[in-house]
């Protein structure tokens, strides 16, 4: 096998996602201050997702329904209060009960902060309920991606560990057959590199770089808007293992060679179930801009420069690609940051890393800069190190 850069294909665009609107927090806040409590209330809903109140009296009371993922997530407004609802899991006869209401104690004291999962008959809900004068936009953020995150999450994983059943049918739509083509065409792609690299790597015996394969090839699946279901839970579940300094560097990469061998081994159609277009309230991703690529950059500086003046082209380029990854997985980033990534990444693919680290290193400096037009020359600091680097 050649020394090249694993391949890269750009996901097919999800209408589904919501943008985050900057320009509504400042609105939101500013309500708040003035105790225009339900203005604020509404302009926060407008930062997450502009599209929840169009063509709806904002005068009267508010009931929104819109899905999250596999998920259902109420919205009530009054004059006087804000609530969240979700309905979540029917417990039924064959539900291992013990395993699973112990389960929902222990989540409500963590990770829940705000919600809490309450039984009312035979159904789980997730739940919170506040007067309209404590909706302080950071507590409605808080308190609205709480449950949307752990609503989504949780209800495959407890339908499938805990025998529990889905409230109801989740309300999806299944992509056309060209997309599923497409997408299988891409999944499979990422398993076949990742199977031909990392035994690349066994055979170079470059044990360290096993790291980087798993983690490049989990981020740019479930970078993939339309990966739902356990199938995403388990992506997540990863991304966090694999990154978790805290957790020995050896263990990681033997917990996720054997989650990739895993996924590997899964069939097509296994895996395509968890493939799908849906519904969502808000954004799981935090919210962007050219200041907040620009400081992600900054932490990237110290790696960065000590691969250039080491002149590890190879090391380079595996942490800019997953780097870039890891900025599209945490954040919703503004469009013309992700086509960069995008770019470039289709730009190296299938390059040496002599030749791909100039391309990573030009949309890295970009960044660094502040300067949206990432295809133009690096400029300031950053030319020194291009020419320390290529002479």
């Amino acid at each position: 096998m050649n020394n090249v850069l694993p391949h890269f294909k750009r996901p097919l665009k999800s209408n589904n996602e919501p943008k985050t609107v900057v320009s509504y927090w400042d609105k939101a806040m500013d309500a708040y201050d003035a105790k225009n409590y339900k203005t604020a209330l509404l302009e926060t809903l407008n930062y997450m997702n502009p599209e929840l109140l169009n063509n709806r009296d904002i005068h009267s009371d508010l009931n929104i329904v819109q899905g999250q993922g596999s998920a259902e997530i109420r919205i009530h407004i009054s004059s006087d209060t804000f609530s969240i609802q979700a309905p979540f899991l029917k417990v039924t006869e064959s539900a291992n009960k013990v395993a699973l209401f112990r389960k929902i104690a222990e989540v409500n004291f963590a990770p829940l902060t705000l919600a809490q999962i309450h039984l009312k008959e035979d159904t789980l809900w997730f739940g919170v309920e506040m007067p309209i004068s404590q909706c302080q936009p950071y507590k409605v953020y808080d308190a609205l991606r709480e449950v949307c995150v752990y609503a989504d999450d949780y209800d495959d994983e407890f339908v499938e560990k805990y025998k529990a059943d889905f409230y109801q049918e989740p309300k999806i739509s299944p992509l056309t057959l060209d997309e599923k083509e497409t997408v299988w065409h891409q999944i499979n792609g990422i398993l076949t590199d990742y199977k031909n690299y990392s035994q690349f790597f066994k055979e170079k015996r470059w044990d360290a770089f096993q790291w980087d394969i798993i983690f490049i090839s989990i981020l740019k699946i479930v970078n993939m808007p339309y990966v739902h279901g356990t199938l995403r839970t388990k992506l997540q579940e990863y991304v966090n293992n694999m990154y978790n300094g805290s957790i020995d560097f050896n263990h990681r990469i033997d917990k996720g060679t054997n989650f990739m061998q895993k996924l590997c081994a899964m069939s097509q159609k296994e895996i395509m179930s968890d493939v799908y277009h849906a519904q969502a309230v808000i954004s799981l991703k935090w919210r962007s801009s050219i200041k907040i690529v620009q400081d992600e950059a900054k932490k990237m500086e110290r790696f960065v420069n000590k691969y250039v003046n080491d002149s590890d082209n190879f090391s380079l380029c595996y942490y800019l690609q997953y780097s870039f990854l890891h900025l599209l997985y945490n954040f919703n980033v503004e469009d013309i940051h992700k086509e960069a990534i995008y770019d470039v990444l289709e730009k190296v693919s299938g390059l040496e890393p002599s030749a791909a680290s100039k391309h990573l290193l030009n949309t890295y400096y970009g960044f660094l800069d502040g300067n949206t037009k990432v295809a133009s020359a690096a400029k300031g600091s950053s030319k020194g190190f291009f020419s320390k680097l290529f002479g």
